[in-house]
């Protein structure tokens, strides 16, 4: 494991200085989810949740989010982004809702906070529009799957099994 690079040698707070580090094409990939009971899921997907459309809403709000990182997480360069996709996927066998987002930038540090907020925040939103309904849904599994770019090249994480 490298050193940490947000703190300085006498234990402050650091922004990293990127500006000699080379323009790449960079993206991420993040995913979570949110379990549910059967029935909220059905509701979810009937458009008849009485907040709305659940899908559209999360969508817009994880985009929406990835945007805003830098002002979120404290020390991240704000970045702009290229490219930000926010999917969602039904899963009856969870029973629950899977999230991906997508991020893209050309620049000098990566997206990886921004595909990490993108899917934190549609989650939370998903709960928030469906929480009259069901109260016990979890959100789960938040991290990252994929980067590119930069020094460090390409990165995905392993197959990891379930419990």
């Amino acid at each position: 494991m490298s050193e940490l690079s947000h703190i300085s040698a006498t234990g402050e707070a650091n922004m990293v200085d990127v500006s000699g580090k080379p323009v790449t094409e960079r993206i991420a990939v993040a995913e979570g989810y949110v379990l549910m009971q059967k029935a909220t899921l059905d509701l979810a997907l009937s458009g008849n949740a009485k907040k709305g459309d659940i899908f559209a809403a999360a969508r817009l709000a994880g985009i929406m989010a990835a945007k805003k990182t830098s002002d979120l997480i404290p020390l991240c360069h704000p970045l702009a982004l290229s490219k930000v996709s926010v999917d969602l996927e039904a899963d009856p066998a969870l029973p629950g809702i899977r999230v991906q987002a997508f991020t893209k930038v050309s620049g000098q540090t990566g997206v990886e906070m921004e595909a990490l907020t993108a899917v934190a925040v549609a989650c939370l939103t998903i709960y928030d529009m469906l929480k009259a309904a069901d109260r016990g849904m979890r959100i789960d599994g938040i991290g990252l799957l994929e980067k590119q770019g930069g020094k460090s090249g390409i990165w995905k994480r392993e197959a990891q099994r379930q419990e």
